[in-house]
């Protein structure tokens, strides 16, 4: 199954920094469990956001050059804050370095400029090719299939 925790990219500038929303909804299932009566976004989930907003930003940085995009490590996370529904969470991702084809984030989430959540993430990026050649369609199937989210998430601002 594949979920986008992303509404939309609000700023993007390659090889530099990205900001994106998410808006909690009550009607996302894991509410339901997480926790009854006192609903709010799981940890896990805060930092699958800055994962993927790390990754589109790596993706927009090297224009879709490479299919997956993993995430490696993940340090210094530290929740401070709660997200419940009707609130937006707005992450911010700022390249902290890059070494062939790993990249370092720092990463935040904040609610109406509170902390809720911060962290250190290193993600990794490959062709499936690049281990097996005949991943080659495969690769470029899911480069397609990303362009065409990427054109959903983010629309350039007119000049």
């Amino acid at each position: 199954m594949r979920f986008s925790l992303i509404d939309k990219i609000t700023q993007l500038h390659p090889g530099e920094s990205l900001t994106a929303i998410k808006t909690l909804s009550l009607a996302e299932e894991y509410l339901q469990d997480h926790f009854p009566g006192f609903p709010i976004m799981p940890g896990v989930l805060m930092v699958e956001a800055m994962v993927q907003s790390s990754a589109w930003l790596m993706r927009a940085s090297e224009e879709f050059r490479y299919s997956t995009v993993l995430l490696k490590e993940a340090r210094a996370v530290k929740f401070n804050s709660f997200v419940s529904p009707g609130q937006t969470l707005e992450i911010s991702v700022k390249v902290h370095k890059k070494a062939e084809n790993l990249w370092t984030f720092k990463t935040s989430g904040n609610v109406n400029e509170v902390n809720a959540v911060t962290a250190k993430l290193t993600l990794e990026q490959y062709n499936l090719a690049d281990q097996s050649p005949v991943m080659k369609s495969a690769d470029e199937t899911q480069i397609t299939s990303l362009k065409g989210l990427f054109a959903v998430l983010w629309s350039q601002p007119s000049s």
